[in-house]
């Protein structure tokens, strides 16, 4: 097999969070800074910790993932963005609450040094936030444009070679795909006409894109998902991947599910529920915002058991989630889980999971291997919806007519094999046979 031709991690890769001073990108930064310092460690980060096998069992072939793919160095990263708050990422992390004020002290001075560009923002589209350093709110496309410039003017101003976008903002409300989504013609149309379908995310997404910047979308909403997008990253030559950072309660459920399901276990009914008392929660508290993240949430069960072919087992499920915001529990969320499940006979049975995570701890080594994994793509020239990365996402994109993979270990096993095929190694299926003498 040949590896795939690709640039190597030279010069400084450009972080471009949108919501820099939320919870997940404060403690996205600080982390690493804190990593870089040598005052942490990188728990959490397939890119940095775990390891890959190489060939065959018998081999014992094992390399650092990165130290088998070109991955950019910690010590590259250069971070900027947008938000809605005229804060410092320092006095942005104090406000979020979730790391001990005593570790941000020992990153003080860098994290003082990061300020936010305007945000582009509507009330409209995010109903529970006020925002206070906008910019004027007028032609979509004249917004779009003053995106790209901010692009244009960070990697200037920061001497950075490459860079990559992430939304870490907070969740907008659902809005289902239109005419006006279909072709990037039409979606251009839209921006010059102030379309109500085009949210402030994708004019971020559009303005990346224009700029050839690979564009990641961490919230469950449309954003990059839709045709015009799709156009658009291929035309421009760049890698897409989404949606929703998978973290939590849909973690477990993308663990728990695929066990169940291999034992040939039926499930009468799910039951999720959570409390959050960050940003994230308060705005999830508007029925319309929580509609893009139910959505989200509710898609996994249904393709991981796959009820159509199982009937029996899976096909008169009762699966409802709730969020709830609980301001005092802050970003230290808590989910409880009732699965209600049958053996033998139809027996019933029932498993109770209750998990009390930290939402942006769970978040920030998702999103370093998303950049760095996405800074990967571009490098090797790819284009479009990145699926091998399904493994970090609630809703994974994919090809159109193609149904998303949520079953955990299949991701993780398409995630390693995608990286085997770009450096030429053999694919590794498991299977086996070549160890024993069956025949």
């Amino acid at each position: 097999m040949n590896k795939i031709d690709m640039e190597g991690p030279t010069g400084k890769l450009g972080v471009l969070l949108v919501g820099l001073d939320g919870a997940v990108s404060t403690t996205f930064m600080a982390g690493t800074e804190l990593i870089r310092r040598g005052l942490g460690k990188p728990y959490g980060s397939l890119t940095q910790m775990q390891t890959i096998r190489l060939g065959k069992r018998t081999e014992k072939r094992f390399s650092l993932i990165k130290d088998f793919v070109p991955l950019a160095e910690l010590d590259d990263l250069v971070f900027g963005g947008w938000d809605i708050f005229d804060m410092n990422a320092y006095e942005g992390a104090l406000n979020a609450g979730v790391l001990k004020k005593e570790d941000l002290n020992k990153v003080r001075d860098f994290m003082e040094s990061i300020r936010p560009m305007p945000a582009v923002f509507n009330q409209y589209y995010v109903k529970k936030l006020k925002g206070e350093y906008i910019k004027p709110w007028g032609n979509k496309m004249e917004l779009a444009q003053e995106v790209m410039e901010d692009i244009k003017e960070f990697k200037k101003e920061n001497n950075v070679d490459r860079l990559v976008m992430i939304w870490t903002a907070s969740t907008e409300i659902y809005i289902p795909p239109s005419e006006v989504h279909m072709s990037l013609e039409n979606f251009e149309r839209g921006l010059e006409e102030n379309h109500k379908d085009i949210s402030p995310s994708m004019i971020y997404a559009y303005g990346a894109l224009k700029s050839k910047v690979p564009f990641i979308n961490g919230a469950p909403g449309l954003t990059v998902d839709f045709p015009a997008m799709y156009e658009l990253a291929d035309k421009m030559h760049v890698p897409i991947a989404g949606k929703d950072f998978k973290t939590g309660q849909t973690l477990m459920k993308t663990i728990i599910a695929p066990g169940l399901k291999a034992r040939m276990l039926g499930v009468r009914g799910w039951f999720s529920t959570n409390i959050l008392g960050n940003r994230d929660g308060e705005v999830l508290d508007d029925p319309e915002s929580f509609k893009s993240k139910e959505v989200s949430k509710l898609s996994v069960l249904g393709t991981i058991l796959q009820p159509d072919l199982y009937p029996e087992l899976y096909g008169d499920i009762h699966h409802k989630v709730r969020i709830n915001y609980y301001p005092p529990r802050g970003d230290n969320k808590e989910s409880w889980d009732n699965i209600d499940i049958f053996g033998w006979l139809g027996y019933p049975m029932q498993i109770k999971i209750n998990f009390l995570c930290r939402d942006s701890i769970l978040a920030a080594p998702v999103v370093l291997d998303l950049v760095l994994f996405m800074d990967l793509a571009q490098r090797a020239h790819l284009k479009g919806i990145q699926e091998w990365l399904s493994f970090y996402f609630k809703s994974p994109m994919v090809a159109p007519g193609l149904y998303p993979e949520h079953d955990l270990f299949i991701q993780h096993i398409k995630l390693k094999n995608f990286l085997r095929y770009l450096m030429g190694e053999e694919l590794i299926t498991h299977l086996g046979v070549e160890y024993y003498d069956l025949f």
